[in-house]
């Protein structure tokens, strides 16, 4: 009878344990089943995450917006609760919103983020009582289609991968900002749905070859405005690196250098508005940048993004409140500001020290070339005291006005606002405003083509204040909204992403009429004979610029740009300034 009973218990136990294995077989990942050799391709990515959502109440699954692949982009969401109604949910909880793939080839996140998923619905770990989980499962779905094996050189595994560049080869960690992708407008459509206070964008990184298998890219934290920052840069990013050196994952900030020795010193990288955690801060939500490196082997680079992801998990349960709290005081304090700062630079006089471990380098005579190269020794471990520098200062700042006042026409310029949910109105009637306007004074172009642009830096303006003349139908566009930070770093074309620099305006560059110098000639005399001021400022300028006096075209161009003749709309911005100190709003018309 002990036998017998013996025997049963055996069965069942086997029985159990093969319904157990049974029911985990469909979840497997392409990852656990090449033993972390091979990534997953877009249709197993979704079929993954359909078979989850169907199986379990805590995913949930959508179809989001179009992407230039022609596929839509997926939304993914973890909430034990079962409700995904942003609306609601976002208000009590921390939500963090995970992106994957926007480099195809650098699909660490992919897999790493189906693990998270799917060992929270198994419960191999806990679930977060105070989290929720977005993720967009793989943003680059045309480079993913795009699969090889050859394009990422210096990249150890998988095995095969996606390509870098989306359906129009764009780089999508590019296009945030001026949105020109399908996939960049969904992404903002999918933000603004989930309103995330973490965001992690997943990437592999190249550079330099050290001993980490991780490093992080934190937004910078000055330009994240007093206590948010300061919690950014002095609480989550070390309790990060302490609880993942706890599990014996070392972690340091992104190496930002190229071909050479980090151990000299190396810089933050500040990420503008062109890229995600630049873009996302925006509307002060906390932005990582995971950046596992190149050389390390694929299974222990997801491994790692893993691990990361779920000590982030770990930080936004215990810091929920202080978060929320935070992100709200900080949408205040930039209401409440006078001066915005549109360009930083780095503050040499403030450093980090880091125990950084690297590899020995040395310089040494390349055989393909017979010039230097650098190369590192990997059996040449050390740690060394390296110098970060992690600290910007301002270098160019401006008044935050009460609103800005956007001529019609400019459809992209307000398609843009409507994608961000910028809060603007069109004025009723014809009525003039006195404003502060821009001309353009000087600005460079970049000479090489660049994410379909060729874009505009160095840019300067001359503001001058003057009552103009506004139509029914143009946009007023006030700042004491939630998106005043997009909205200033988008129309101040001093800023390093305007829309100015990325060429939207530039139209207003061309001069579209011109003067036919045998006629001008008698006008020009008049005007000289009849100005007394324009003459003595033109002789001056003939006395002391030699080239200007040998230049009778230069001296026409010169009357006629300081004349009426000259259009008005050339190198005339068409956005204008309403400041604090001015009376008119829309909301008095």
């Amino acid at each position: 009878m002990i036998r017998i009973l013996s025997l049963l218990t055996v069965l069942i136990f086997f029985s159990c344990k093969t319904e157990e294995k049974e029911k985990e077989t469909p979840f497997k990942t392409p990852f656990e089943i090449s033993s972390g050799t091979e990534t997953a391709s877009y249709n197993e990515v979704i079929d993954f995450y359909m078979k989850l959502a169907k199986e379990f109440p805590e995913i949930n699954i959508q179809t989001i917006g179009e992407t230039d692949s022609g596929l839509p982009l997926h939304l993914v969401t973890y909430n034990p609760d079962g409700d995904f109604n942003f609306q609601k949910i976002g208000t009590n909880k921390i939500t963090i919103l995970i992106n994957n793939g926007i480099h195809a080839g650098e699909s660490d996140g992919v897999d790493a983020t189906m693990l998270l998923y799917k060992d929270l619905v198994l419960e191999k770990i806990d679930a977060p009582k105070n989290t929720i989980l977005a993720t967009i499962p793989l943003y680059n779905i045309g480079g993913a289609l795009n699969r090889n094996s050859t394009t990422r050189v210096n990249q150890n595994g998988p095995k095969s991968y996606g390509f870098r560049g989306n359906a129009q080869n764009y780089d999508l960690n590019r296009d945030f900002i001026k949105s020109e992708s399908k996939n960049a407008k969904t992404f903002a459509s999918i933000f603004h749905l989930v309103k995330p206070d973490i965001f992690i964008d997943n990437h592999v990184s190249n550079g330099a070859d050290y001993q980490y298998t991780l490093t992080h890219l934190f937004t910078q934290h000055n330009k994240l405005n007093g206590k948010l920052g300061n919690y950014l840069h002095k609480e989550m990013m070390p309790k990060l690196e302490q609880l993942l050196s706890n599990d014996n994952w070392d972690i340091t900030p992104y190496v930002n250098v190229f071909n050479e020795v980090p151990e000299n010193g190396f810089s933050q990288f500040m990420d503008s508005p062109r890229y995600s955690t630049g873009y996302t801060t925006l509307w002060n939500t906390l932005g990582l940048m995971v950046e596992t490196h190149m050389l390390k082997p694929y299974k222990q680079r997801v491994e790692g993004t893993y691990t990361l992801m779920k000590k982030m998990i770990a930080i936004s349960e215990k810091d929920r409140e202080k978060i929320k709290k935070l992100r709200e005081s900080s949408f205040h304090t930039y209401k409440d500001q006078k001066s915005y700062t549109l360009q930083w630079a780095i503050d040499s006089t403030k450093t980090s020290t880091l125990n950084f471990k690297g590899y020995k380098a040395e310089t040494i005579t390349s055989e393909v070339t017979g010039l230097p190269r650098l190369k590192y020794d990997t059996n040449k471990p050390f740690t060394k005291k390296t110098e970060y520098y992690n600290y910007f200062t301002p270098t160019s700042t401006i008044e935050i006005p009460k609103a800005y006042i956007l001529k019609k026409g400019w459809n992209k310029i307000i398609n843009l606002m409507t994608l961000n949910n910028i809060t603007y109105h069109t004025i009723k009637q014809d009525t003039t405003i006195t404003v502060e306007y821009y001309k353009i004074d000087s600005y460079e172009t970049k000479k090489n083509a660049y994410e379909g642009h060729y874009p505009h830096y160095n840019t300067k303006i001359k503001a001058t204040t003057k009552n103009i003349r506004f139509s029914a139908g143009d946009y007023y566009i006030p700042t004491n909204q939630k998106g005043m930070r997009y909205i200033i770093e988008t129309l101040e074309p001093e800023a390093v992403d305007s829309f100015f620099n990325w060429n939207f305006f530039d139209t207003i560059l061309q001069q579209k009429e011109d003067f036919s110098p045998y006629v001008f000639e008698d006008i020009a005399l008049d005007l000289l004979k009849n100005n007394e001021q324009l003459r003595d400022t033109f002789l001056l300028k003939k006395n002391t610029d030699k080239n200007f006096n040998s230049d009778w075209y230069a001296q026409l161009n010169w009357i006629y740009k300081h004349s009426k003749y000259y259009e008005e709309a050339h190198l005339q911005y068409p956005v204008y300034r309403i400041l604090k100190n001015m009376s008119f709003s829309i909301e008095e018309e």
